[in-house]
């Protein structure tokens, strides 16, 4: 696999996360000139809590900063130490295809258990990503 391939699920994990943001910001504002929600009202975690009714964008932005952070790092060990092999595209890939999958249920209709699914996958899939870099880094 060519080096700069590595980073390809990074930018798509990078589109994702933009999209949810603007996302975000869409629905946010929309709510805001709706309810006539002052801004100032939201200036913290617990305003937002108290005012907005739809924050599934919002809590979904929040998990793109979870789990996707290791998956970043898994990227840079890849590349660091030339771990850049079909395998482990392709776990980054599922990965990155989960969370797509995860933020569309979770900023749509937000079914709880279909989202935890997909989510559970999403992990999994994660960690033997990093099983299989730990054990390329052993060798």
């Amino acid at each position: 696999m060519i080096l700069q391939e590595t980073f390809h699920p990074a930018f798509a994990m990078a589109a994702l996360t933009f999209v949810v943001w603007c996302r975000l910001y869409v629905v946010r504002i929309g709510e805001m000139r709706r309810r006539h929600i002052s801004p100032q009202s939201l200036a913290d975690s617990a305003g937002v809590a108290a005012r907005l009714q739809d924050t599934r964008a919002s809590d979904n932005f929040r998990n793109l900063f979870e789990l996707p952070v290791l998956f970043y790092l898994a990227l840079v060990v890849m590349a660091i130490f030339g771990l850049t092999t079909p395998t482990a595209a392709a776990l980054a890939w599922v990965f990155v295809v989960l969370r797509i999958v995860h933020s569309a249920i979770h900023c749509t209709y937000n079914r709880v258990m279909h989202r935890f699914v997909v989510y559970v996958a999403g992990a999994l899939t994660l960690w033997a990503l990093w099983a299989y870099l730990a054990i390329g880094l052993m060798r």
